[in-house]
């Protein structure tokens, strides 16, 4: 590889930093064009049904409105491959929070006002909100999310549980959970030329994703449609597909022939963009009395729409972690009259991690073996699923540099054996792993003739600091400081590329940028003279390298410390110290990647200790629906939290050797949390979130 030697992994501040803190930084809904309005959904207010009149007189006659769409009058898209978006189409009503009706006015105040002046009666039908694992309507689906078989298996895990000397069976819960970024999910749509092109700017993870879904639903070519994401507030998964804001915004703006802004308020988004579904577990492990694993089951039930079928891969990690002769992991769904849960933040990983690697701890403590040491002597050699040998796998390593900074060595192993007054002190250990994923993606670089690069690819930058990354990639490969590269990002006009999901971001699109700089500056060596006026442009397409299959298995790998104490008298939990090591080949931006990593570890000690939803069964509604009452984790919660990362080296990965980042801190977070709390208390809890009022109720006992 060329390049400066020192671009790639300097903590360069974040390109368009400036732009954020001084406000000029342009979101969805804040592009003020000529007579935009506003637009305000109406949710449905059953949980099962149909619409059978709506009255709308009372909403027009108020101040502003400019119009109300329905089922019956809104514009007819085509059927779309992801039913969530076909939005006032016909009177069903799916669940509840589905939008039956949208208020277009001059003003959002005026939307909101006449949204609830609209009257809408229907016909009522008994619904079904409660996910159990005995559930009459559970089934066995053919594969979860990202193409996973449902079911996987290996050997007799029924016999070796059944003859192994140690075993645990142990069931966890995970609540639903809500991804609520900063930034709702807003668009901005605008119609030109008498309807002729269809210009729209919306927070997505992809916009190429986007206009691809609007031209098949609109029946227009995408070649007519540009769609902008040049700022995104936070989406974490919510924002990976296209949302029922930007269908409807594109319906409102040809109606009224108006610019038209649709900002979900917040109270909408969880039944409207997808949530982490509710996952119940139970796993199995059978181990030797020197802590070998003989058998493994970890059996998933969840639940998904009636409308669309969306299974959450929680067993999938089991099949990566340890080694293990016989195994089952095993999903299961229950189809219900909720709205469609979909990605968050490492969906799958994320809660299956915590009850794979809460099992392993309880199995620790049936062995009187330290967490450390039952991880070490599991080691797989390969995949234990697939037998393909790792790229890289260096949990080892971040396990023992892990115990090291923390100062694990000399821990009292036996619960509640540390108390500070009425404080209960405890420290916990759980691993983390996340799947290296790579798509195809394009880009093109231009040498310009004052010495400086463009590079342009439709990347989305969602906070991550992508277009830093992208710029030092650049640079790195055409040797070159990095002010004298621009880059280009969020523009479904841009050279296409795959969304921000997966964590596949930088290394799809970087890979694509290293070949296009990496042509651009051969070309540059083997030229004489001056550039022309325009410069030179290069492009590059990874399609066929990207998208190769692997003879490796190819995942990030950490580890989780943490130190909690629980307060004897209140029940409080309290995280002291939240302590990580990542192995995710080379880190490209230390800054960047710092900030990445605490943010995914944050976010998994709000899903250990604050963050839970609950499905109201006699009204088939999430009950917390905002920020007042779903509670994330704020600075006062994150005390002392520190994230590390080893010196990976991986040559079967992209050109510049990097593995995805974004979500591998939130996965083991949770039961690094929760294995520090049994540490601390003596008591096993398998439903979260550690709530003062759960762990009271047992230190009572």
């Amino acid at each position: 590889m060329t390049g400066t030697g020192s671009t790639l992994g300097a903590p360069a501040e974040r390109r368009e930093g400036h732009q954020k803190v001084t406000g000029s930084a342009r979101y969805a809904a804040e592009h003020p064009l000529p007579g935009r309005a506003h637009a305000w959904p109406v949710p449905a207010t059953i949980a099962r049904g149909r619409v059978t009149a709506v009255d709308t007189a009372a909403a027009l006659d108020l101040p502003g409105v400019l119009t109300v769409l329905t089922h019956e009058d809104a514009p007819r898209i085509a059927d779309p491959d992801d039913p969530t978006l076909a939005v006032l189409q016909d009177p069903r009503v799916p669940h509840r929070g589905w939008c039956v009706a949208l208020v277009v006015a001059r003003s959002p105040e005026e939307a909101r006002a006449a949204a609830g002046a609209v009257r809408v009666e229907y016909a009522v039908e008994e619904h079904d909100v409660a996910l159990r694992a005995d559930h009459p309507d559970v089934y066995e689906p053919e594969t979860a999310n990202g193409g996973n078989p449902a079911r996987r298996e290996h050997g007799d895990p029924e016999g070796a549980f059944a003859s192994a000397p140690v075993r645990v069976d142990a069931a966890y819960r995970v609540p639903p959970l809500h991804n609520h970024p900063m930034e709702p999910h807003t668009s901005t749509a605008h119609w030109q030329g008498d309807q002729e092109r269809l210009v729209v700017h919306t927070s997505s993870q992809g916009t190429t994703t986007v206009r691809a879904t609007l031209a098949a639903l609109f029946g227009m070519p995408e070649d007519r449609i540009t769609v902008t994401a040049g700022h995104v507030g936070g989406g974490f998964g919510s924002k990976g597909t296209p949302r029922p804001d930007v269908v409807l915004a594109v319906m409102a703006a040809r109606r009224t022939g108006r610019p038209v802004t649709v900002a979900l308020p917040r109270r909408h988004l969880p039944a409207s963009v997808g949530h982490r579904a509710p996952t119940l577990h139970r796993i199995r492990l059978g181990a030797g009395t020197d802590g070998r694993l003989t058998g493994l089951t970890h059996d998933v039930v969840t639940h998904s729409s009636r409308i669309k079928e969306f299974v959450e891969q929680a067993a999938v990690p089991a099949r990566v972690m340890y080694a293990v002769p016989h195994s089952r992991t095993l999903h299961r769904l229950v189809r219900l009259d909720v709205p469609t849960p979909s990605w968050m933040r490492a969906p799958g990983e994320a809660p299956g991690m915590y009850a794979l690697e809460s099992a392993m701890d309880e199995l620790a403590g049936e062995l009187g073996m330290d967490p450390i040491q039952l991880r070490l002597v599991n080691e797989p050699d390969r995949e234990p699923d697939s037998g393909k040998p790792f790229s890289s796998r260096h949990l080892t390593e971040c396990l023992r540099d892990g115990a090291r900074r923390f100062g694990w060595t000399g821990r009292d192993p036996r619960p509640r054996s540390h108390a500070e007054g009425p404080l209960l002190v405890g420290t916990g250990v759980a691993a983390a792993t996340y799947p290296v994923l790579v798509a195809p993606s394009t880009a093109e670089a231009r040498a310009l003739p004052d010495g400086t690069f463009v590079v342009r690819i439709n990347a989305t930058d969602i906070g991550t600091g992508a277009r830093t990354v992208l710029t030092q990639v650049a640079a790195d490969a055409l040797g070159t400081p990095l002010d004298r590269v621009r880059t280009e990002v969020g523009d479904s006009d841009l050279p296409p590329a795959p969304l921000a999901g997966g964590s596949s971001g930088t290394a799809s699109w970087g890979w694509s940028v290293h070949e296009a700089c990496t042509r651009l500056a051969g070309a540059l060596a083997a030229r004489t003279g001056p550039l022309p006026d325009e410069g030179i442009t290069v492009h590059a397409d990874t399609t066929g390298q990207a998208d190769a299959d692997s003879p490796y298995a190819r995942h990030a790998f950490g580890a989780h410390f943490a130190e909690t104490s629980v307060d004897r008298v209140t029940g409080e939990v309290r995280v002291r110290r939240l302590l990580s090591v990542y192995a995710a080949g080379r880190i490209l931006n230390a800054r960047t990647a710092r900030s990445q990593f605490i943010g995914g570890m944050t976010m998994g000690l709000g899903m250990a200790l604050t963050e839970s939803s609950t499905m109201d069964t006699a009204f088939g509604d999430f009950t917390e629906s905002d920020l007042a009452a779903y509670h994330v984790p704020v600075h006062a919660d994150v005390p002392r939290i520190e994230a590390h990362w080893i010196d990976e080296e991986d040559a079967h990965l992209n050109p510049m050797g990097s593995k995805g980042i974004g979500e591998i801190g939130i996965v083991g977070t949770a039961a690094a949390i929760g294995n520090a709390v049994h540490h601390a208390t003596g008591i096993r809890f398998r439903d979260l979130p550690l709530t003062p009022d759960k762990v009271l109720a047992a230190l009572a006992d």
